[in-house]
């Protein structure tokens, strides 16, 4: 059969069955969104399109009790908005009372016909004839599907039975999706009050102001800093970059009896020794070139309030020394001064590093990682507490909207993506990621194409493979494997990694190493990642790496 012949069987297909193929598209449409008002517009072009009616329109009953149009074809948005009837108004009011349909074979001709939306003014002079059924759940009518029809001959006369019985087909389709839409809403609405109900139980128990965090690690955070805030102890902050170090300072200072004092903050990596000597402890006049006047270093300005130094694991070990004496007895002297000032400051300090490490090479004092981890807070990263990323992207996109003037929101895809993502950089990646995605976005929904990693163009998703291609499984004891150190301890390159005396049975000692882990543990991948301080991903990159055949029970 060629072409030509099967292209023109099948239209005669569709014109034979014209009634069949539009109820299958109606219904394909109907299963295809939940956008509700795109669906119904949707149904009435294709009904319009099939069966040559005009100006179509479907109407729902809404709380106030008016029905009002929602969708309609061969009408503008302005006289859609007035398609507003009243239960027993008109022709739609009265079919949605009675609950069964009507047809008017000549508008013109009947008193009852509104003709609230204005659409068939200025029409041609040929008979407009409307047919509108009730669209039901159950034996309820919840609203009103409705169609003209044009005639250029006002003699004839026709039958409305098949296009009756054929809209109540369709309208009856249209009743069971409109009812699993308010279904959907419900079930969404009494998930949004159990939120907010378990919202405010948090709130009321553990809640951190401009820190988000419902999981369960999260309140165990918020827990450990209301219990050590009102000390005098010394905290260290430990957790990668971005895990939001400063906003957990800030909040043990304001939980604080030391709230109403100041509250000063040092980025330690940002300085060199010389420039944080000062910073820190201030500088007589003369003191050095360009030290026209006296000025108070951040200790004296933190006096009887809180002085958070931030990545005190990047000072030098020089000036490791000098922090120790005033961490030991509050006490300094300014640059170029030998006069000893003594303050009572309250000492928060924070790292993404592994001091462990460093202290056991011999690049941090130990006397000084005694003295500063008093108290140790560990700050998961954003993907060990998943169930927090959708409020975090929701806070950020309404902060986002605030500062453009937009009102973007995410769709169902975007948000999945966004709570896949594994966040190497965390909270402060997420928030850029989200005003990026907000400025670039062209309408007012964000869709899964929007999403840079869709596409391939996420730097940090870049970054985080190469990282995870040169990582090198951490060698660690058995007392230490499930400490949160293990977990931070920064990705080092093959160069790096320190030399073994043994290389086990298998040759090489960390393919060993990860086949011991995965023998333990069953070959279950997840738990042999977390007994060696790696994640997942990882593992599976060093399956690969070493060509370790996974055995399948």
């Amino acid at each position: 059969m060629t072409p030509e012949i099967q292209e023109k069987a099948v239209r005669v297909f569709k014109e034979d069955n014209i009634e069949l193929v539009t109820v299958y598209e109606v219904s394909k449409i109907l299963s295809s969104s939940l956008d509700l008002h795109k669906t119904m517009r949707n149904v009435l072009n294709v009904l319009s399109s099939h069966l040559q009616m005009q100006r179509g329109m479907v109407a729902l009953l809404q709380d106030d009790g008016y029905l009002q149009a929602i969708a309609a074809t061969g009408m503008d948005q302005e006289e859609i908005d007035q398609g507003r009837f009243k239960a027993g108004e008109g022709v739609m009011g009265n079919i949605l009372k009675a609950g069964v349909p009507a047809v008017v074979p000549d508008i013109s001709k009947e008193a009852l016909f509104l003709n609230r939306t204005g659409s068939r003014k200025g029409k041609s002079k040929s008979v407009i004839s409307f047919i509108g059924v009730p669209i039901k759940v159950g034996r309820e009518s919840i609203g009103v599907l409705s169609f003209d029809r044009e005639s250029d001959n006002p003699e004839v006369s026709r039958g409305f039975g098949g296009d009756v019985r054929f809209l109540s087909m369709v309208a009856n389709l249209i009743g069971q999706t409109v009812r699993l839409h308010q279904k959907v809403a419900e079930d969404r609405a009494n998930l949004m009050h159990e939120k907010q109900r378990l919202q405010s139980e948090l709130h009321d128990k553990y809640s951190i102001d401009n820190v988000i965090g419902q999981s369960k690690i999260m309140q165990g955070v918020f827990a450990e800093v209301y219990q050590v805030a009102p000390s005098k102890s010394t905290v260290l902050l430990r957790g990668e970059s971005g895990t939001g170090k400063e906003a957990i300072a800030r909040a043990i200072h304001h939980l604080s009896p030391r709230k109403d004092k100041p509250f000063i903050k040092v980025n330690c990596a940002a300085l060199s020794e010389t420039l944080l000597e000062s910073e820190l402890f201030g500088h007589e006049r003369g003191s050095f070139t360009g030290a026209s006047q006296e000025r108070k270093g951040r200790f004296e300005m933190a006096h009887c309030g809180t002085l958070f130094l931030d990545e005190i694991g990047d000072i030098s070990p020089a000036f490791q020394t000098k922090l120790l004496r005033v961490l030991q007895e509050r006490e300094f002297e300014r640059v170029g001064g030998n006069k000893t000032i003594r303050v009572d400051v309250r000492l928060v300090a924070a790292t993404n590093r592994n001091l462990e490490d460093a202290v056991a090479k011999n690049q941090f004092r130990a006397d000084l990682y005694y003295r500063i981890n008093v108290v140790s807070i560990f700050l998961p990263p954003l993907r060990e507490r998943r169930e927090d990323i959708p409020l975090l992207a929701e806070y950020f996109l309404q902060q986002a909207n605030e500062e453009s003037g937009k009102r973007v929101k995410f769709s169902a895809e975007a948000m999945q993506v966004i709570s896949n993502c594994n966040w190497p950089g965390n909270v402060r990646e997420l928030s850029n990621c989200i005003e990026r995605i907000t400025t670039m976005t062209p309408g007012n929904v964000i869709r899964k194409k929007d999403m840079l990693c869709d596409s391939d163009r996420c730097f940090s998703s870049i970054m985080w493979q190469q990282q995870s291609k040169h990582t090198v499984i951490p060698i660690v004891s058995a007392p230490a494997q499930f400490h949160p150190i293990a977990r931070e301890a920064p990705v080092r390159s093959p160069a790096e990694a320190e030399p073994i005396s043994h290389a086990g049975e298998y040759g090489d000692p960390q393919k060993h190493q990860l086949i011991e882990a995965l023998e333990k543990c069953g070959w279950v991948q997840a738990k042999a990642a977390r007994l060696l301080g790696i994640t997942p991903r990882q593992m599976g990159y060093a399956i690969t790496k070493f060509g370790i055949d996974v055995k399948r029970y």
